[in-house]
């Protein structure tokens, strides 16, 4: 009697499987795969959440112009209500200097008032490149201008910023231009390391403030960055891609990647490490107004608040400025507290 023939396919694995190093690939991919989808269970015994952490707030007001809101009523909201203590305001160059040599920073000069009577503090974000969309805060008149009369219009605007607050008793540091090398959304003019150096330069000459720097949350270390104060990167988990795969992903990088690298700036450099935008807001495909609120909550729910502020923590960085203030209190006031409610809680807990 003759041997039933194996077929094909079980042939061709048999044969595949005698290879070591294909054997060793599928077992190291294995495991991996095993400890990023089981990470939930064992990340909190390996990496123990900090305790008492100092939670702040990116606060736009370009972004409650895009939802609608009052920017004055969210602020206070925030402070009143939520208890932030800690932001981080912008000074949009296109805002406060929309016509060449006429400065109106009466909308800012509030913010710090506001900041000041409820006794917050602030870290100010200075240069071209802030948070929130284009990235590169250019005023329309400054856009045709030759590279040099440019550069020298930004860092008068800039010396205009800083000697404005430096008395400011709320302004505690400086965060000078956000994600500088971060080409990936947005590129912007003149991104060097040289003019990075002069603007630093500038703001070290004429403040006593501390100036901090800020990478992404994937990539990117203090090279070619001047040596600030401290420096910090972002923490996105959720969001709707449009490069090479359409859809929403969650980002695979665990807390002993974080870990590792802000170990790595940390002792390299000498200087205190933060996370200067964790995200609590949607990442959809279009702008927040125009998102369901299923949409908005295939990428930030309830859960994903608090997964993402747990993770946060269980990186072992004190202080975490978060992002999506504004869109909470859009929620809240559409008639979902949810957002808010969850926030709350969630930062008290952090902040035990």
């Amino acid at each position: 009697m003759k041997k039933p023939q194996s077929k094909p396919a079980a042939q061709l694995v048999r044969k595949l499987w005698r290879k070591r190093w294909l054997r060793i690939t599928l077992i190291v991919a294995t495991i991996l795969l095993t400890l990023f989808f089981t990470a939930r269970f064992w990340n909190p015994i390996v990496f123990p959440p900090v305790k008492q952490a100092h939670i702040g707030v990116s606060f736009s007001t370009k972004q409650t112009a895009i939802l609608g809101i009052d920017w004055r009523e969210t602020y206070n909201a925030l402070i009143d209500d939520m208890g932030i203590k800690r932001f981080r305001l912008m000074s949009y160059w296109d805002l406060h200097e929309a016509n060449r040599n006429e400065y109106d920073f009466s909308t800012l000069d509030e913010q710090i008032a506001i900041a000041e009577k409820k006794e917050a503090k602030v870290t100010l974000a200075i240069g071209l490149r802030q948070p929130r969309w284009p990235e590169c805060h250019e005023p329309d008149w400054a856009v045709n201008l030759d590279e040099k009369k440019w550069q020298a219009e930004l860092m008068e605007y800039i010396e205009a910023v800083v000697k404005r607050y430096e008395n400011s008793p709320a302004v505690i540091s400086w965060q000078l231009e956000n994600e500088y090398y971060n080409s990936i959304f947005k590129s912007c003019r003149l991104s060097t390391p040289q003019r990075l150096y002069d603007e630093f330069d500038l703001a070290r000459n004429i403040s006593k403030k501390p100036i901090w720097m800020s990478m992404t949350d994937q990539h990117g270390f203090q090279t070619d960055m001047p040596a600030a104060d401290r420096y910090g990167f972002s923490v996105y988990r959720e969001l709707y891609s449009t490069k090479g795969y359409t859809g929403y992903i969650t980002y695979p990088t665990p807390i002993w990647y974080h870990r590792l690298r802000a170990a790595i700036i940390s002792g390299t450099s000498g200087k205190d490490i933060y996370i200067h935008e964790l995200q609590l807001e949607p990442w959809g495909p279009t702008d927040i107004p125009y998102l369901s609120i299923d949409e908005q909550n295939k990428s930030m729910s309830t859960k994903h608040i608090a997964d993402n502020l747990y993770f946060a923590r269980e990186i072992g960085v004190r202080d975490i400025y978060v992002w999506g203030g504004e869109w909470w209190y859009w929620r809240k006031v559409h008639g979902d507290p949810s957002i808010w409610d969850t926030v709350k809680v969630q930062i008290r807990e952090a902040e035990r």
